[in-house]
C-alpha cells in the first residue's frame, strides 16, 4: 500500500505540473509568435508608408507646377506666367526635360520655342482636367545616361478632343534617392512595382525579377489581388510559422506600390531559440520536481501509514495507541484529531456502557441537510442603470506608452469608483475604458435609485475638470466621458456557477442603456424617457430628441441632462 500511494502521489502531482509547463510553453510561444509577427507587420507598414510619402513628396513638386501651368494655359494674356512656370519646372531638382506639344500629332513648327523645351507657347481655349493623367514606367534615357519617368498632362477641349500635352521627365534615381540606402531596403527583399505587378526597381536580393507573381508564389499572387483592393496591408504565407510574410503600401501620386518581404523564421528567430531553451529548462525542472516529490511523498506516506495502522487498532476496539502529532501541518492536525477522536470514543463507550446509547436523529438530519453555501439565482425588478465610456480613448491611447495608458485608466477608474460608492451604486463590470453600474431600489420606490444615479452622473462630469487638471500637470492628455442612464426591469442576483459567481443584472434594459450611452458626446449625460418621467419635476434638461437605437425597433425619446434639484418625495 505504501509504494502504491507513493506512486500515485508522484504521478498525480507531476502530471499536472508537466501539463501546465507544456501548456504555458505552447501558449507563450503562440502569443509571442503572434506578437512578433504583428510587430513586424506594423513596423513594415510604417517603413513603407514613410518611403511612399518620400517618393510622393518628390513627385508632388513637378505635379503642382504642372497643375499651375494648366490653370494659366486658358488665359491668353498669361503668357508671361506660363513661361515662368515652365522655367520653374525646368529648374526643379531631378527634372531633365520639359516638352509642350500643341496637338496629338506632335510638334507645331509655326509656334514659338523656349530654351530647353519643345512645342508651342500658345494658349488653349478650353481645357479639361489639369491633373497629371499618366506617369510612365522608368525608361533609360541615352542622352541623359540614366532612367527617367515622364509625367504627362493632357489638354482637351470641351468636346473631349486632345489639343496638346505637357511632358515633364524626372530622373528615377532622384525619386528613389535616399530610399535605396535605407537599412531595410538593403537587408530585406524590397521592391517598387506598378499596378500590374511589373517591377520598377528592387533590392539586390531580388535580382533577375521582372513581374510580381511570375513564379506562382502564393504570397505574391495574394499581393497582386490585395493591391487592387487596398491602399496598404500585409500578407501571411502558408505554414506555422509562415514561410514568408509581406507588406505593401500604395503611393498617392503614382499607381506604384512599395513591397517588403521577410522570412517567417527570421522574424521568429528569438522565440524559436527561446522555445529550445524553455524545453531544456522545463525538462530539468520536472526532473528536480520528481526528486523532491519522491522525498516529500516518502515522508508523507510513512506518516499516513502510521495513521492508517492506528485506525485499524480503533476498528478492533483497541484505544491505547496514540500518535505523536508533532507537526502543525494537515497530517499533524489529522494525528491530533485522531487522538481527540479516540478520547471521544472512550468517553462515548463509557457513557454507553454506563447509561445506555442516546442518539437524536432529527438533529443529525438537520445538520446534514443544511446547505453549505447560498444558491445561485435572482429576482426580477426595476433598477436604474448607468453606463459611462471615455470618448476617443483609442486615439488618446495611441499617443501614450502601455504603462501610461494603464496608469491613466487606473486613476480614472479610482475616481469613478469613489463617486459611484458615494451614491451607493453597484459596479457590475469594467469593459475596456467603460463602466456598468446599477442603482438598486430593493423594496422601495425607484425614485430614490433614479435620483442617486442622476446625481452620480452629474458629480462624475463635474469632477472631470479636476481630474484632467492632474493629468495636464503630468503631461498627459485630458479625457472626456459620455454617460447614459435608463431604468427598466432586469434580473438581479448571483450570476455564474458555484465555482465563480458575481452579483449583477441581466436584461434588455442593459443593452438599451449601452445604446443610450453611445448617443452621449464628450461631457454629456443622456437619459431615457423613463428616467425623465420619474424625475421630471427635479430635472433640468434640454428639449427631447428622437433616436433610433441599434437593435431597438421603435424610435426612443431621449433627453440631454443639464442639472438636478431634488425636492424630496
Amino acid at each position: 500500500m505504501t509504494n502504491s500511494l507513493k506512486k500515485q502521489i508522484t504521478v498525480f502531482l507531476i502530471l499536472p505540473v508537466a501539463f501546465i509547463l507544456v501548456a504555458a510553453g505552447i501558449a507563450g510561444f503562440v502569443y509571442a509568435r503572434n506578437a512578433l509577427i504583428e510587430q513586424w507587420r506594423q513596423s513594415a507598414i510604417l517603413r513603407l508608408e514613410r518611403a511612399a510619402h518620400y517618393i510622393d513628396m518628390r513627385l508632388g513638386r513637378p505635379v503642382e507646377w504642372i497643375e499651375m501651368y494648366h490653370d494659366a494655359a486658358v488665359h491668353p494674356r498669361a503668357g508671361g506666367a506660363r513661361d515662368f512656370i515652365l522655367s520653374r519646372l525646368e529648374s526643379l531638382d531631378g527634372v531633365t526635360t520639359v516638352r509642350l506639344i500643341q496637338n496629338p500629332d506632335g510638334y507645331n513648327p509655326g509656334a514659338g520655342m523656349h530654351p530647353g523645351r519643345t512645342g508651342p507657347m500658345g494658349h488653349f481655349r478650353s481645357l479639361g482636367s489639369g491633373a497629371v493623367s499618366e506617369i510612365t514606367p522608368p525608361e533609360y534615357d541615352a542622352k541623359q545616361g540614366h532612367e527617367t519617368v515622364t509625367l504627362i498632362s493632357r489638354f482637351k477641349d470641351s468636346s473631349g478632343l486632345q489639343q496638346g500635352r505637357l511632358e515633364v521627365s524626372v530622373r528615377f534615381d532622384y525619386l528613389m534617392e535616399g530610399i535605396e540606402n535605407l537599412g531595410w531596403w538593403q537587408s530585406q527583399q524590397a521592391c517598387l512595382v506598378d499596378s500590374t505587378g511589373r517591377y520598377l526597381t528592387h533590392s539586390s536580393a531580388m535580382q533577375g525579377r521582372r513581374q510580381l507573381g511570375e513564379t506562382l508564389d502564393t504570397v505574391e499572387l495574394d499581393l497582386l489581388e490585395q493591391m487592387q483592393q487596398k491602399k496598404y496591408g500585409t500578407i501571411m504565407g502558408p505554414g506555422h510559422p509562415p514561410e514568408r510574410v509581406s507588406g505593401f503600401y500604395s503611393l498617392e501620386r503614382a499607381s506604384w506600390v512599395l513591397i517588403m518581404y521577410a522570412p517567417g523564421k527570421e522574424i521568429l528567430s528569438p522565440i524559436i531559440r527561446f522555445r529550445f531553451y524553455y524545453a531544456m529548462a522545463g525538462a530539468a525542472f520536472v526532473a528536480v520536481i520528481v526528486l523532491l516529490m519522491q522525498y516529500a511523498a516518502g515522508r508523507m506516506v510513512k506518516r499516513i501509514s502510521r495513521v492508517s495502522g492506528a485506525f485499524e487498532d480503533v476498528k478492533k476496539g483497541r484505544y491505547s495507541r496514540r500518535l505523536p502529532a508533532a507537526s502543525r501541518d494537515e497530517i499533524g492536525r489529522l494525528e491530533a484529531g485522531f487522538n481527540d477522536m479516540v478520547e471521544g470514543l472512550k468517553q462515548r463507550d463509557f457513557i454507553r456502557d454506563t447509561f445506555g446509547r442516546y442518539v437524536d436523529p432529527e438533529i443529525a438530519r438537520e445538520l446534514l441537510e443544511r446547505p453549505g453555501a447560498a444558491g445561485l439565482g435572482g429576482e426580477k425588478r426595476e433598477v436604474v442603470i448607468l453606463m459611462s465610456d471615455i470618448r476617443d480613448f483609442t486615439a488618446v491611447a495611441e499617443s501614450l506608452s502601455p504603462e501610461e495608458t494603464i496608469g491613466v485608466l487606473n486613476r480614472y477608474f479610482s475616481y469613478m469608483i469613489d463617486v459611484i460608492h458615494q451614491y451607493k451604486g453597484i459596479i457590475v463590470d469594467f469593459y475596456g475604458d467603460g463602466v456598468l453600474v446599477f442603482f438598486d431600489p430593493h423594496e422601495g420606490p425607484v425614485y430614490q435609485a433614479a435620483a442617486r444615479a442622476v446625481q452620480c452622473s452629474l458629480a462624475i462630469q463635474a469632477g472631470m475638470t479636476t481630474l484632467n487638471r492632474g493629468f495636464e500637470k503630468k503631461g498627459l492628455p485630458s479625457m472626456e466621458t459620455g454617460i447614459g442612464i435608463h431604468a427598466g426591469p432586469v434580473v438581479v442576483g448571483n450570476i455564474g456557477s458555484y465555482a465563480r459567481a458575481k452579483y449583477g443584472i441581466v436584461g434588455s434594459a442593459v443593452n438599451i442603456t449601452q445604446r443610450i450611452q453611445e448617443k452621449a458626446e464628450a461631457g454629456q449625460i443622456v437619459i431615457s424617457e423613463r428616467i425623465y418621467s420619474i424625475l421630471e419635476e427635479e430635472l433640468r434638461a434640454e428639449k427631447p430628441f428622437s433616436a433610433q437605437l441599434k437593435g431597438v425597433q421603435e424610435v426612443k425619446k431621449l433627453y440631454l441632462l443639464k442639472g438636478f434639484e431634488a425636492i424630496g418625495h
